[in-house]
C-alpha cells in the first residue's frame, strides 16, 4: 500500500479501463473520484471502493466547476487525473452526420480537454500527473470511423501541448494508446463478427487479433496498471509520451502480411 494517500480523479469510471483504474487505486489506499454520465454503475463501484461519485458530463465546464468544488471540499486536493471517458464515432467523412461528428468530438476529445483544464490548477499545486486514454486509432485509421479516428489523433496533440506547457510547472502528462481491450464497449463491437461467422465472443477476439504479435487483446486491468505507472513516482522523468499498449499492433508492416500465407521455401 502507498505510504501517502492521494486523490485520483477518473473520468469514464463506471466501466472498462476507468473502472479498473478506480479499483486498483482504491486497493492502493488512495481516494478515488468516480466521474461518469450514468450514476448507477458509479454507485455500485463506490460501494466497493469507497469512492466519491460525481455524476455528470465530463465535457461540460459548468459540471466541472461543481465537480472540483466537491472534490476539494471532500479531499482537499487533486493529485492525478485519468481521462478514460470516450465513445464511438462511426461512419466515413461523407456518411457521418453533423450531430454524430459533434458527439464523437465531445465524447472522445472534449471530455479530456475540459477535465484537464478544470484539474490543472489543482494538479499544479500538487506537482501532479495526468493520463489521457488514446488509442491505436491515435496513429492509424480503421475503416469508417472518421469521428473516432480524428478525435483520438487530437488526443496526441492535446497530450503534447499540455506536457510542454505545464511540465515547467511540475505537471506530467502522458497518453496510453491501447489496441483492442476486452471491455463492454469492445464486446458490443464483436457482435457483427459473432453473427456473421457464427462464433463465440472469444473466437471474435481471436479473429481481430490474429495479426497482432501477441495474438490477444489487452485486459482493462493491464491498461490500468500502465496508468498506475504513469501517475506514479517510477515514471517521474516521463512526460509527453504516447505509450503503445496494443500487443505490438503498431509494429506490423501490413503490406507484408500477404507473404506470410506463402509456403516456406525449401
Amino acid at each position: 500500500m502507498s505510504t501517502e494517500t492521494k486523490t485520483i480523479v477518473i473520468t469514464g469510471a463506471g466501466t472498462g479501463v476507468g473502472e479498473a483504474c478506480a479499483r486498483q487505486q482504491a486497493a492502493l489506499g488512495h481516494n478515488v473520484v468516480l466521474i461518469g454520465r450514468r450514476k448507477t454503475p458509479l454507485e455500485a463501484l463506490a460501494a466497493d471502493t469507497g469512492g466519491l461519485v460525481l455524476s455528470g458530463d465530463a465535457a461540460s465546464a459548468s459540471d466541472w466547476e461543481g465537480f472540483c468544488q466537491r472534490i476539494i471540499e471532500t479531499y482537499g486536493r487533486i493529485d492525478s487525473l485519468i481521462c478514460s471517458a470516450g465513445g464511438h464515432g462511426l461512419g466515413t467523412a461523407t456518411e457521418i452526420t453533423d450531430e454524430d461528428w459533434q458527439l464523437s468530438m465531445r465524447l472522445n476529445l472534449d471530455t479530456a480537454f475540459y477535465s484537464a483544464r478544470a484539474c490543472l490548477p489543482h494538479l499544479m499545486k500538487q506537482q501532479g500527473t495526468m493520463v489521457l486514454l488514446g488509442s491505436l486509432a491515435s496513429f492509424q485509421a480503421g475503416g469508417e470511423v472518421c469521428g473516432y479516428t480524428t478525435a483520438k489523433h487530437a488526443i496526441v496533440g492535446l497530450t503534447r501541448s499540455m506536457a510542454r506547457d505545464f511540465g515547467p510547472k511540475g505537471v506530467r502528462v502522458n497518453c496510453v494508446c491501447p489496441g483492442w481491450i476486452r471491455t463492454p464497449m469492445a464486446d458490443e463491437e464483436m457482435q457483427p463478427l459473432m453473427a456473421h461467422y457464427n462464433e463465440s465472443l472469444d473466437d471474435a477476439y481471436t479473429r481481430v487479433t490474429q495479426n497482432v504479435p501477441l495474438r490477444r487483446p489487452a485486459s482493462a486491468d493491464e491498461i490500468a496498471h500502465i496508468c498506475d505507472f504513469l501517475i506514479g513516482p517510477a515514471s517521474a522523468i516521463i512526460t509527453g509520451s504516447m505509450i503503445m499498449a496494443d500487443g505490438g499492433s503498431h509494429v506490423v508492416d501490413m503490406p507484408t502480411l500477404a507473404f506470410e500465407a506463402l509456403a516456406p521455401t525449401a
